[in-house]
């Protein structure tokens, strides 16, 4: 008898060259949280989804082993397109997108009441933000020309990433930028 399973994402791994800018993406922006995290001999931070004992499903190391073995730390998905997480509060996540101000796409899934958000965290690393649209409120997804995702065109540029802080008072996310 096979049992062999697969449950749903345990986590997913990213390499950094900026702790601090990745962990106020992930948690200022994005809205997971820190975990407790082992102690591997190099930096990183373990993030979790913010319900009551919420998996860490967003690893994140730096330092040496982010390296793994190059000169610089990759940046982009490289052969993973994109993370895709389930989410809800379509506007609010829009709101956040511009108090960062962070770039982003938007979609409706042709045939479904999907809505989806596209914005990128500091490495690069492309995140699809998934929403029923059935239930949420207001207008639904921009479709026209300058805010459409398209699949397999990138709209991350490193050089004008904003620098992203948690040091600010109301626990917003902050940016400045570059």
């Amino acid at each position: 008898m096979d049992n062999a399973l697969t449950h749903g994402l345990f986590h997913l791994a990213i390499k950094t060259a900026d702790l601090a800018a990745t962990r106020a993406f992930w948690i200022g922006v994005i809205g997971l949280r820190e975990v407790p995290r082992p102690d591997f001999g190099y930096p990183g931070a373990w993030l979790a989804c913010g319900q009551p004992g919420g998996q860490a499903i967003v690893h994140v190391y730096a330092g040496g082993p982010a390296l793994g073995g190059q000169a610089r730390v990759p940046q982009g998905t490289a052969a993973i397109d994109h993370i895709s997480l389930a989410c809800s509060g379509y506007h609010a996540y829009i709101a956040r997108f511009k108090a960062a101000g962070l770039a982003w796409r938007e979609f409706l899934v042709p045939g479904t009441t999907l809505w989806q958000l596209f914005v990128y965290d500091p490495s690069g690393v492309q995140l699809e933000l998934t929403f029923e649209g059935a239930v949420e409120a207001g207008a639904p997804p921009d479709m026209s020309p300058g805010r459409v995702y398209r699949a397999g065109e990138s709209f991350f540029d490193p050089a004008t990433y904003p620098a992203l802080s948690l040091n600010t008072p109301s626990g917003e996310p902050a940016h400045a930028s570059h």
